[in-house]
């Protein structure tokens, strides 16, 4: 049952996670990916802080700490940036395929790190997964554009730093808990990020905001950052990384759907198929026992 709760917070996460791509991507013209991630992870802290600090699971001790902060200024302080940056670099359809190798790199890492087994069925699971997300998303990938790889190269970091952080953060998360453990590295990235915003001159980007900017940060504060990494440590703290990992399939798939109902972006067969694919392969890497690695 608890694998059951992980594999479902991890999809609900990601779900949001695509409607985050869209909020990004209406309003990162308008700033930059450091400020950008400011405001997101600030509110997000800001929020988390006070349900860590009188809720019932204990503060992390003083000898997790330098470990939790240090996967918080990587989680949200290098991985927004990267994600944010690749979003100004390349199409929406070119850095969600990218991020769908988040799966593979986690599962890779995980076996590396002695944390869980590489199966077959988890790999074909996985490799079904990430081929229903490039089928959803061929129709946007004929693009070809001189420069677009290098957006690429900056989600496909962005989506390692996220595998290594899914793979590292277990074992703080079951010592102290998803809320306390994601207030306290978001709050470590943000006030990094808020930094390098305000050294930077990003933060007087504010006075040209309107309505639209404004209604695009409280989205990804409140549900695009607080909600959406509680979530996926939830996740983490009752599954295995891989099991969570491969959830991320579904943000392209989600980001899709929210454009043809809010942006009037076309759905083809391609995506239904993509779609099935994608439930297919989550269903077969999270179904049955889980070996010791």
């Amino acid at each position: 049952m608890t694998d059951i709760a992980g594999v479902l917070a991890a999809v609900l996460s990601s779900t949001l996670g695509g409607v985050s791509v869209g909020a990004t991507r209406h309003v990162i013209a308008a700033t930059d990916p450091w400020t950008l991630g400011a405001f997101r992870f600030g509110i997000g802290c800001l929020l988390l802080l006070p349900i860590a600090a009188f809720g019932k699971r204990p503060w992390p001790k003083p000898d997790d700490m330098v470990g939790i902060i240090s996967l918080g200024l990587m989680y949200f302080g290098l991985f927004p940036i990267l994600f944010n940056a690749s979003l100004a670099f390349t199409t929406a359809a070119r850095g969600a395929l990218a991020l769908s190798t988040l799966p593979l790199l986690t599962m890779v890492a995980a076996a590396l790190a002695g944390v869980e087994a590489m199966t077959l069925r988890k790999s074909a699971g996985v490799l079904l997964a990430m081929g229903g997300v490039a089928l959803a998303l061929m129709s946007g990938l004929s693009d070809s554009e001189a420069g677009l790889w290098r957006g690429d190269l900056l989600m496909i970091g962005a989506a390692l730093c996220m595998a290594l952080y899914s793979v590292w953060s277990r074992p703080y998360i079951r010592r102290c808990g998803a809320v306390p453990f994601t207030a306290v590295g978001m709050t470590a990235g943000a006030a990094c990020l808020v930094l390098l915003a305000w050294t930077t001159g990003g933060l007087k980007a504010v006075a040209h905001f309107g309505a639209p900017e404004w209604s695009a940060i409280a989205f990804l504060g409140i549900l695009g950052s607080a909600a959406t990494f509680y979530l996926w440590s939830f996740a983490l703290e009752h599954t295995t990384p891989t099991r969570v990992a491969i959830s991320v399939t579904i943000n392209p798939i989600a980001a899709a759907i929210f454009g043809a109902l809010f942006l009037d972006e076309p759905i083809g067969w391609n995506h239904a198929a993509g779609v099935t694919a994608v439930m297919l392969g989550i269903g077969i890497a999270t179904s049955g026992k889980e070996k010791k690695p």
